[in-house]
């Protein structure tokens, strides 16, 4: 009952669970006594006035919206306080969960992964309001100042661990949603602020379909035949720049990623993420983007996935490479670094091994087509598709 009530304390997560050796020896000394524990938090009043204060008299504010955001389902609170105020909305770093629609005009794209990257972000805003999320998560390492000089910054999380690690800012313990709610009422208008220009979406492609296809190639034939109802699973890192551009999250509950470096997440999580779905009786699509290296790690899961027959399109791109590695290794100023070349991967072979319907498509009509007809499977469909290597945006 212990671990449980910590378990499902935000931010919610695993907690370890030690059993002695003898326990399954001992009597119970009476009935188990099964208990109910608060989740969510409201704000200290005093300290919520003092940050909706500082956030109206703001000249130039950022809110940064966090996963914890819309796990609380404080998708619409969000929109109507960036409303309001008329502020620039970043998405966290590392988001393994969008909680603002990428496709708003207020939106000003991803906060970056790292010290100098967010910084550099930041820069102009005297206040940046980060909401839901860790002050900051990191990933690689690029030096800087960890805000530019005259921003100031206000956090609002309902984890204290996450309080206590930022190294900048004030922080205020509170569920995020009740947070914002309480914040939309007490915030003066943002009219007299200028609106920030809306985020550059260049969406360029070929003039002639490529072979092997680009990324931005395979995100522009999804963002046609997706249905507006589907979730995207995102293991794809290096490109994940151009999923935003070309396929951003516009509904709550529907866009989930790692939260950190580790590989081999994406393709079990997107049969969690179905299984969920049909636990609570919604029935959609989920879409799961996978590098071909990141396929590799848990790929047993396909095998559970074919089993309960799961509304799932896995999307593999294949470029034959480590990308995001070797992104790394040319920041790191060590190109070459062996190992990071993946030839002769016969991803749809071995997903047909596990019980999936699976394609190799070169072209963009092939991946079309096949997607379309994934959509009516009944069951698990893996579509491989040849891709060019993408320098990832780090």
């Amino acid at each position: 009952m212990r671990a449980y009530a910590m378990a499902v304390q935000p931010p919610a997560g695993p907690v370890f669970l030690s059993v002695p050796l003898d326990d399954w020896n001992q009597p119970l000394a009476g009935p188990a006594r099964v208990r109910t524990v608060s989740d969510r938090v409201a704000p200290d009043a005093q300290r919520l006035r003092l940050f909706a204060d500082r956030i109206s008299a703001s000249r130039r504010p950022a809110l940064v919206f966090g996963p914890d955001v819309d796990r609380a389902g404080g998708w619409d609170a969000a929109i109507a306080l960036a409303e309001k105020l008329r502020a620039a909305v970043y998405g966290a770093p590392l988001l393994d969960r969008a909680s603002f629609p990428e496709d708003h005009p207020l939106f000003r794209g991803p906060l970056g992964m790292s010290v100098k990257t967010i910084s550099d972000r930041l820069a102009g805003h005297d206040l940046a309001v980060v909401i839901g999320a860790e002050v900051f998560r990191y990933y690689p390492y690029v030096p800087g100042d960890l805000l530019p000089a005259g921003t100031e910054l206000l956090q609002i999380t309902a984890s204290p661990a996450a309080a206590a690690a930022a190294r900048v800012g004030d922080a205020l313990l509170a569920d995020p949603k009740i947070a914002i709610d309480l914040l939309v009422d007490m915030v003066a208008e943002g009219s007299a602020r200028t609106a920030p220009e809306p985020m550059a979406r260049p969406r360029l492609l070929p003039q002639v379909s490529s072979r092997p296809l680009t990324p931005p190639e395979v995100y522009a034939v999804l963002s046609r035949v997706r249905p507006p109802d589907s979730v995207i699973v995102n293991e794809s890192t290096s490109t994940m720049a151009q999923q935003i551009e070309w396929l951003p999250t516009v509904r709550t509950g529907s866009f989930f990623a790692t939260a950190s470096g580790g590989i081999g997440w994406g393709v079990p999580a997107a049969v969690g993420v179905a299984l969920a779905d049909r636990d609570r009786g919604v029935t959609r699509p989920v879409i799961g983007l996978i590098g071909d290296g990141s396929s590799q790690y848990s790929v047993q899961a396909l095998w559970t996935a074919a089993q309960h027959k799961l509304p799932i399109v896995y999307v593999v791109m294949r470029n034959n490479e480590y990308s995001i590695l070797k992104s790394f290794a040319v920041l790191e100023e060590t190109p070459g670094v062996p190992g990071l070349d993946l030839p002769g991967l016969g991803i749809a072979a071995l997903a047909r091994g596990w019980g999936c319907r699976a394609v190799d498509v070169e072209t963009t009509e092939e991946l079309e087509q096949e997607f379309k007809t994934a959509l009516g499977a009944d069951t698990t469909t893996v579509i491989v598709v040849r891709t060019q290597p993408q320098k990832a945006m780090l």
